[in-house]
């Protein structure tokens, strides 16, 4: 069976049981180039709005080094403090751009896939590490595909970076006439004019990526009508089970309902073709209740069972044809019918009364 569900062709979209499952796995939609052009946007946006500060405390840091070397031999003893104080300056001064890549990183993946935190897909499995699989996944259309999109990619920035430079190649010569300080703002608003017009290239990429990457997740996705089939089994439950629990329960309920009709008050009947067997117990229920009903076979058999007991069997057409189709078993009967109901109780009970008294 399961070979022949390998065989199947595909054709039908993965239903929502399919997609909640690979859900946990951690297969989901993402494309790893919208996270890295988020990244290098706000990175981007980041020297633009605190390069100056950031400027400034690179020159506080140059400062601070002269002036501790200045103060003190350098040695084995004392290397260790100088190092950790230089580390944690750096760390200072790029902690607010790490955090806001790092910031983008996540809000970038969470507007993709939302909220998934998937066990599976961390726990160590020895086939990740399998030389044969790792070479099937290269060679496989997948891999070239990421092949050709890096190639594109680097291409891409390639030639945004030469056309830019290109661009620029007149505002060479004049950078001679110019400052130290002067030729490091240019070289600045150059690379932020490459690196600018390289996010907005890879918007794109990123945006193509994504389509391609819900396309390979939805045929990857796809299941076999077999499948479909045995999904709809396993949570529906097997048709022919199915039925042949409804027909279980119908015959419990059946054999109930008749094993309440010796308890009956009263049988009304079309004659033939219809039976309605009513119970009036004053201490428990505030009106008679339809104890047992039926049509046709049924009907034969309560009145077949109301005869064995001794129970009146009441013609009455109109009654009868109103409380099969109204009124369901073990349910009281409407305050409509009580006048009809109480005339045929209480000449039942009138024609019981008769018989004691002889």
């Amino acid at each position: 069976m399961a070979e022949e569900n390998k065989d199947q062709e595909k054709t039908e979209r993965a239903s929502p049981k399919k997609r909640e499952k690979a859900r946990k796995k951690g297969q989901v939609v993402k494309s790893r180039e919208i996270a890295s052009v988020a990244v290098l946007l706000v990175s981007l946006a980041f020297f633009w709005f605190g390069s100056s500060a950031m400027f400034d405390k690179m020159m506080a840091l140059t400062r601070w080094l002269i002036t501790e070397s200045s103060q003190f031999n350098v040695n084995y003893n004392n290397i260790q403090g100088l190092s950790v104080g230089i580390v944690y300056k750096i760390f200072a001064m790029l902690f607010p751009l790490l955090l806001a890549a790092f910031s983008m990183a996540l809000f970038a993946n969470y507007v993709q896939v939302g909220f998934v935190l998937s066990s599976e897909s961390m726990q160590p499995k020895l086939s990740k590490i399998d030389p044969i699989k790792g070479l099937q996944k290269l060679f496989s259309i997948k891999g070239l595909v990421e092949l050709v999109k890096n190639i594109f990619k680097i291409s891409l920035i390639a030639f945004v970076v030469y056309v830019t430079i290109k661009g620029e190649i007149d505002n060479f010569i004049p950078l001679m006439d110019q400052s130290v300080w002067g030729i490091l703002i240019y070289i600045g608003e150059v690379a932020f004019k490459i690196i600018l017009r390289v996010c907005l290239a890879l918007i794109i990429l990123a945006v193509l990526d994504y389509i391609y990457q819900k396309w390979e997740f939805e045929k990857n996705l796809k299941m076999s009508k077999q499948e479909v089939k045995d999904e709809f089994k396993q949570t529906e439950g097997d048709p022919l089970v199915k039925a042949t629990i409804k027909r279980l329960q119908r015959d419990a309920a059946r054999k109930r309902m008749m094993a309440s009709v010796p308890e009956a008050d009263v049988v009304i009947t079309n004659p033939t073709h219809l039976a309605v067997a009513l119970c009036y117990d004053q201490a428990s229920a505030s009106a008679p209740k339809v104890v047992a009903k039926g049509a046709g076979f049924i009907a034969e058999n309560i009145k077949e069972i109301a005869i064995k007991n001794n129970v009146s069997i009441i013609e009455n057409k109109p009654l009868a044809r109103v409380l099969y189709k109204n009124v369901d078993v073990d349910e009281i009967i409407p305050e409509n019918l009580y006048k009809a109901v109480a005339e045929v109780l209480a000449f039942v009970y009138s024609k019981k009364n008769s018989r004691v008294v002889k």
